[in-house]
């Protein structure tokens, strides 16, 4: 019974992501500002008949900018979440390319490193080879 409550529980919460998902995606434009300014202006001329100072303000704070903003900002912060993706792309990308390059350079370094082992083992030889001769 248990199982089948949090099978249950785990497929409303799903449901409900990916509603919230596709509620977001739809918010998140300029096509939706341009319906909610739309939908605040068709209750405009009411505000403005009342003559109240309070009433035309809260039409503005609470009709036009809470609709029309929420959009907006949302547009915004989709804008600014797409910059920061490429630059973190861009410098990925960077670092890569200097992971490459580092890798290079110690195989360069791995290579001289045997070969001055190979200058040194020859330098000992060939000052034994002078010692053994100095010796006779």
């Amino acid at each position: 019974m248990v199982q089948k409550y949090h099978l249950l529980m785990s497929k409303i919460a799903e449901f409900n992501e990916k509603f919230a998902a596709k509620i977001t995606s739809g918010v998140a434009t300029m096509w939706c500002a341009y319906a909610f300014a739309l939908i605040a202006f068709l209750s405009l001329p009411s505000a403005l008949k009342s003559g109240s100072v309070l009433v035309i303000v809260s039409w503005l704070a609470q009709t036009f900018l809470q609709l029309v903003l929420l959009s907006i900002i949302m547009v915004g912060q989709n804008v600014g979440a797409k910059s920061v993706e490429q630059k973190i792309n861009e410098t990925h990308a960077a670092s890569l390319g200097e992971f490459e390059l580092a890798k290079e350079a110690r195989m360069f370094a791995q290579q001289e490193l045997i070969e001055l082992k190979k200058i040194a083992s020859e330098i000992h030889r060939v000052i034994k080879d002078i010692e053994g001769k100095n010796a006779q």
